[in-house]
């Protein structure tokens, strides 16, 4: 008998889920995880007293009942409610495009004026079926909108021209007829309160962790300890990269301590002009309604990955989808492997997503024993 029923590579929101509700019904697990600490990329750090996110701005959104309720078993969430703006060579608007951004880009003041600004532009353009992301931004918000508040900041997200780039990115941008700021069209919305480290620790209480474990270069040694190995890394990375390399985004983030209270006004400002370098800032006080006397900005520098940096977002355009599948298929072979994921599965995760795919995963175990 193996000491262990579940091997979880990766204390990230997957790993901690599935391991939670493992060890809840009576099983035993191990997580291990490469990282000197647990949470994966929604890891918060306490600096100045202001939980940074030290991987990106996480705000978590959901309309499914059953992860919102999970969750908070673990955590108190705030009424924190996503409104970014948008700075184009000093010019100011809100996201998601909303009246307030059509009003300051063409001076309407209706939704009939919007919508028919819209259209207009639309027409102009003549696009019937968008074959890039270039033709579904415009068939969506006009010309106007995509060239000042999509373009520069896509293309230096995804470093490629938004022509080069597949339609389906851009569906992510919200588009109303009416004054309502928040980003996220989700009954549920806010951020955990003492940060997402907090809240996944409550997630693994009780569970053992090893940090500073590296699965892959302990792969034989570490898979004699369990029944089965639930594997959250790169799905590429534990095939050897045989097949090739997937390809991913990466961020790299430039902290700052600022000796003053408010430096942006803000939780998120994103840079939508091609000129800046980076692409949004995000001053980190605002998730949790700050009163500190300094406060702690990221300025956010998107770039191509490289082996050795931290993988970010699944580049799931033809030829990457194409490899994924085989990958997929070889993994499918790997007896007692469970793969789970952004980075085991090749997408790209909103926090809820990786939250309810761990849950059913954990569940469809449970119910084979």
């Amino acid at each position: 008998m193996k000491p262990y029923d579940y091997l979880i590579v990766g204390a990230g929101l997957y790993g901690a889920v599935f391991a939670q509700m493992l060890t809840q019904q009576g099983k035993k697990c191990l997580v291990v995880e490469k990282r000197s600490h647990i949470g994966g990329n929604v890891y918060t750090e306490k600096i100045e007293d202001i939980h940074v996110h030290m991987y990106g701005a996480h705000i978590f959104h959901t309309n499914d009942r059953k992860v919102w309720q999970y969750v908070n078993r673990f955590a108190e969430f705030n009424r924190f409610t996503n409104s970014p703006v948008a700075n184009y060579h000093g010019e100011l608007y809100s996201l998601p495009f909303n009246m307030y951004t059509f009003n300051r880009m063409w001076g309407v003041t209706t939704p009939q004026e919007a919508e028919e600004k819209i259209r207009q532009q639309r027409e102009a353009a003549g696009i019937t079926e968008p074959k890039n992301l270039e033709e579904q931004a415009i068939s969506l918000v006009g010309t106007d909108i995509y060239e000042k508040l999509v373009k520069g900041y896509t293309e230096k997200q995804w470093g490629r021209p938004c022509t080069e780039l597949p339609s389906f990115i851009i569906k992510r941008l919200p588009v109303r007829l009416t004054f309502d700021n928040n980003y996220f069209n989700a009954l549920y919305q806010g951020i955990p309160m003492g940060g997402y480290t907090k809240m996944v620790a409550a997630m693994l209480d009780g569970v053992e962790v090893r940090l500073n474990t590296d699965y892959l270069e302990n792969k034989q040694e570490l898979d004699a300890l369990a029944q089965t190995v639930v594997y959250t890394g790169p799905i590429d990375a534990y095939f050897q990269y045989r097949l090739g390399n997937l390809q991913y985004r990466s961020v790299r983030f430039e902290n700052e301590v600022l000796d003053m209270p408010n430096f942006q006004g803000n939780a998120a400002v994103n840079y939508t002009d091609r000129e800046t370098p980076w692409t949004r800032i995000i001053e980190h006080k605002w998730f949790e309604f700050g009163t500190q006397p300094k406060t702690v900005i990221s300025r956010e520098y998107s770039s191509e990955w490289k082996p050795g940096e931290e993988p970010y977002y699944p580049v799931n355009d033809e030829k990457n989808s194409a490899l994924y599948a085989q990958y997929k298929a070889l993994a499918d072979r790997e007896e007692h492997v469970i793969f789970g994921g952004r980075l085991g599965e090749y997408r790209y995760y909103d926090m809820d997503q990786v939250i309810l795919s761990a849950m059913n995963r954990a569940e469809a175990e449970l119910s084979k024993a």
